[in-house]
């Protein structure tokens, strides 16, 4: 089950059956099945508490996945800052909804095994998301 959570923050406008649809599909691309996947969209404030509380990490960012995959079957918590995704949007010049949806399936793929420790591998993340985000928009 794919759920939708707001911390402390307005739940973004989602068109959930259709993203629940691309969820599966990229994780089938991939050969794995979902789970249970919890988004919860949350500040700035809170997700720097969770980058230090649980990664002890001093910097604001965009999403922390919390991986519970166990074999083919993804399943996390993925925690999305909402005020990062907008700041993000404007900066790199898109909308609100594709810089959200790249985030969303940025945790997917990691669920799924992918990495982007290195700029080598941040390459290949962000490829990987401009494919899926073309499957989307199919």
């Amino acid at each position: 089950m794919i759920q939708y959570i707001a911390e402390g923050v307005k739940l973004p406008v989602l068109q959930k059956q259709k993203i629940n649809s691309w969820i599966k599909e990229t994780a089938a691309h991939y050969s794995k099945k979902v789970g249970d996947i919890a988004y919860i969209f949350c500040s700035d404030e809170r997700i720097l508490e969770i980058n230090k509380q649980y990664l002890n990490h001093d910097y604001f960012t965009d999403i922390i996945t919390f991986d519970y995959c166990d074999g083919i079957i993804i399943s996390g918590d993925i925690f999305i800052s909402v005020d990062t995704v907008l700041s993000n949007s404007k900066e790199f010049e898109v909308s609100f909804e594709t810089e959200l949806l790249r985030i969303l399936i940025h945790g997917v793929l990691h669920l799924c095994g992918q990495d982007d420790k290195t700029p080598e591998l941040r390459a290949e993340m962000t490829e990987k998301e401009d494919l899926a985000l073309k499957a989307y928009t199919k």
